[in-house]
């Protein structure tokens, strides 16, 4: 019996560098030695990560949903560990493919398609940070948006006691008066 699942893997960018193409393959070859059937598989996102791994600082996040059944996954997850071009994966059983999601993948495998080079390492992000998230109309995933704070996050207090956030700045004159 096969299952639906989506996989996140993180992508060393080097590889990204040297060939879009050949750095799915990675992913889509795994995954089809495996006895699993690939449904799509895109360019999701290249990101600076919030901690080095393994001497990376950037990486680029390839999206795929394949069905497979339940028995190869414990021999895939082995095969990614030993990977070196895959930093990091994540497995989730899905119901159904999203909405979407198809025509996305095949715009990129359209003819003409480039993906942008990754930055260097070095290179700051343009997105959102920490207590972060994203709204609708942004670049990217187009069910992913602009950066705007979460609601409860401005002026909560941290661990150590201190207020932070522009409301914590605005609402400490309104208690003196």
């Amino acid at each position: 019996m096969t299952q639906m699942y989506e996989g996140m893997f993180l992508l060393e960018n080097q590889v990204v560098r040297e060939d879009w193409k050949k750095a799915k393959s990675v992913v889509t070859d795994t995954l089809e030695k495996h006895g699993a059937k690939v449904i799509s598989a895109r360019r999701w996102d290249e990101r600076k990560l919030a901690y080095p791994i393994r001497r990376h600082r950037r990486a680029t996040y390839c999206l795929a949903f394949y069905e497979m059944g339940h028995e190869g996954i414990v021999t895939l997850r082995r095969d990614l560990e030993l990977n070196e071009s895959v930093l990091r994966y994540l497995i989730l059983s899905r119901e159904k493919l999203p909405e979407g999601e198809a025509e996305l993948a095949a715009a990129e495998d359209a003819a003409g398609f480039t993906v942008p080079a990754p930055p260097s390492d070095d290179a700051p992000d343009s997105g959102g940070g920490f207590g972060r998230r994203r709204e609708e109309g942004t670049e990217g995933d187009p069910e992913i948006a602009e950066v705007t704070d979460i609601p409860g996050e401005e002026g909560a207090e941290s661990r150590t006691g201190g207020a932070r956030g522009p409301r914590a700045e605005a609402v400490a004159p309104a208690m003196e008066e």
